[in-house]
Parts: C-alpha cells; structure tokens; sequence
C-alpha cells in the first residue's frame, strides 16, 4: 500500500449483491416505490425520488436499517478479508457500525472537506474499508493526497496555520488523486493521510459505505475497543489471555 491505498474485487461477491439489495429493499419501502428496474439505477437515480432537503433524513434512516440487520457486519467484513489480513493482521478489529454517505449530483451539502481522520483523534493504526454500491468515478468519488505529496504537505504544515480547509484544498488540489473504484470492487484505503470529496458533477448518485478496521493489539486514539470498535478475529491464546487473571494469594 505505498500509494497509501488499494483497490481490488471484493472477496464475495454474493456478499456485496446481498448488501447493495437490503439498500433497494430500504429504499422502495421508505419512498413507496415499486416500479425499480433494476438495483443499479434505483440507486444511481435515487436524487429524482428524494429533495435534496430530506437526503439526510434519508441517508440516516437508510445507516439504521442496514446496521439493524444482523449479518451485515459479518458481510461487509468478508468483503475485504484476505487484503486485511495480508495490510492490517489476523487479529482484527472491526467498528461497531458501518456508514453511509449519499451524495446528490451538484448537491453542496453533503461535503466532506479535506481531514485526516487522525487529526481529529483516529488511531494510526486504523484503515478504512471504503465499498461502493455504483461505480465511482470523476466527481462522483473520493480523492486522496498521496504519501510523498503528504510528507512536502507535513513539511510546510505549520504555514497552513489559521486556514480553512477550502485553503488547505486549493494548495494542493492539482497533487490530490481522485478514485475509480468500480461496483464489485473494494478500495482500502490509509485514514492517516488527506482524503474528502467535492460537488458531484456527475448526474448520477454517489452511494458508498465505509468502516474502519484495525489491529486488536495495536494502540487506539479516541476511539475505544469495546465502544468503537469490537473483535471480530481472536485467536485461541488471545481469547485465553484476554481472560487471564492472576490467582489471588491469601
């Protein structure tokens, strides 16, 4: 990951079908639409059924369907397995709930500026799974300042001192590189490093899910193990000696 991300096709297939449906499930009984073609322009299309003005009403309503069901972080999970496993380690940790951004063409309110999750308290140690349910692409996906350009960027951090974020963008926006990450693919991607989103120029919607993960034995921010995250691969010597305790003496 020396570009500071991956992207790659999701391990099951049959997982991500399953997640991106449960979405069309929500929607059409939200909106009371029956007439969805198909997933992929339900979702693709869904700023003609919603005003702009409700979309986080609707975005927030769609995040606590899909984390009430069950499976789903067993599901999301499996997306990514195999490229965890070989970036982070064995013994993960997985954030208690999965987000959601939605994001309208030509729709301002639904930004997110320039940050690394780490300036505002995240672990290091963390990365984000990032899985689109339409293809990504221009606009209508998420850009990401890679590691070199970073390094010059931290070098000269303590000019940017007093800036907005809008500030901060405009000195690098012709160094940021923005991602194609196609339906069916998985983008892993370092939250230590400046990423964000602009105005959706496409005429289609942005919907795409992420969660982090992490080393269970790796150290945490401000975010805890037990009320932001939760294991989700212990090994047998780790379950016994997270158990221990010492025999007391009498």
């Amino acid at each position: 990951m020396h570009q500071g991300y991956i992207i790659r096709p999701v391990a099951v297939r049959e997982a991500l079908d399953w997640i991106r449906n449960k979405f069309v499930s929500f929607s059409k009984q939200e909106l009371k639409v029956e007439d969805v073609t198909n997933a992929k322009n339900c979702l693709n299309q869904i700023h003609d059924n919603v005003p702009v003005n409700l979309l986080n009403d609707f975005r927030l309503k769609m995040i606590g369907s899909i984390n009430s069901e069950s499976e789903l972080r067993e599901k999301y999970f499996r997306l990514a397995r195999p490229y965890l496993e070989i970036l982070v380690g064995n013994e993960l940790a997985m954030q208690l709930r999965v987000n959601l951004s939605i994001q309208f063409p030509q729709d301002n309110s639904s930004l997110l500026p320039i940050h690394a999750d780490t300036w505002s308290g995240d672990s290091p140690f963390e990365v984000v799974v990032w899985i689109p349910l339409v293809d990504c692409y221009g606009s209508k996906s998420m850009y990401i300042l890679p590691p070199e350009q970073y390094n010059q960027l931290e070098l000269a951090f303590a000019s940017q001192s007093g800036n907005s974020s809008e500030e901060l963008f405009q000195t690098i926006s012709d160094q940021v590189r923005w991602l194609e990450v196609k339906y069916g693919e998985v983008l892993i991607f370092n939250q230590a490093l400046p990423h964000g989103n602009r105005v959706n120029t496409e005429n289609e919607t942005r919907w795409s899910m992420n969660c982090r993960f992490k080393s269970v034995f790796t150290p945490y921010g401000d975010k805890k193990l037990g009320e932001f995250f939760e294991p989700v691969t212990l090994r047998a010597a780790s379950k016994s000696g997270m158990g221990y305790k010492l025999p007391e003496i009498l």
